[in-house]
């Protein structure tokens, strides 16, 4: 991972992306979200959504574990250059969070995160804050999910 200074405002990163099988939303549902459009697909069908629907932390989820495991492997990556390697701090939080389109079965949704912002911490010294946005499109090319979250990035150290 990099470092606070070497992060650009408008730096775009591909994170991955991840198909929603009919297997895998009920399997989530039945766990984290148990309505009926999640977990039938006849169900799904008659609801609003029109088919299986994934649940929208679903969505979220799949989203997380592939921005963590691209971090990861952007991680092992610079070590092997035998660059340092930053290591990120927990988020305070996030915003704007936007389920704009059903993700049915059979969708695969590709996110991609942008840099929208960042700023020196004021309670922290040696750390940033750095605010992106994450959006997930369907393979139809339609926006389905989207989320403004933020993360404590540590400064690279001076001298």
């Amino acid at each position: 991972m990099r470092f606070f200074d070497d992060i650009a405002i408008g730096q775009r990163r591909e994170i991955g992306a991840y198909n929603f099988t009919a297997e895998s939303i009920k399997t989530f549902a039945a766990k984290f979200d148990p309505q009926r459009f999640h977990l039938d697909e006849e169900e799904g069908k008659n609801s609003l959504f029109g088919g299986l629907a994934a649940s929208g932390w679903h969505v979220g989820s799949a989203c997380m574990s592939l921005l963590v495991a691209d971090g990861q492997r952007l991680a092992r990556e610079a070590a092997a250059r035998g660059e340092e390697v930053a290591i990120w701090g927990p988020s305070p939080g996030f915003r704007d969070l936007r389920w704009i389109k059903p993700v049915l079965a059979g969708d695969t949704v590709s996110y991609v995160n942008v840099v929208i912002d960042k700023r020196t911490s004021a309670s922290r010294p040696g750390w940033g804050i750095l605010t992106a946005r994450t959006t997930g499109t369907n393979q139809r090319g339609e926006e389905v999910y989207s989320i403004t979250a933020s993360a404590f990035v540590p400064m690279r150290a001076k001298g």
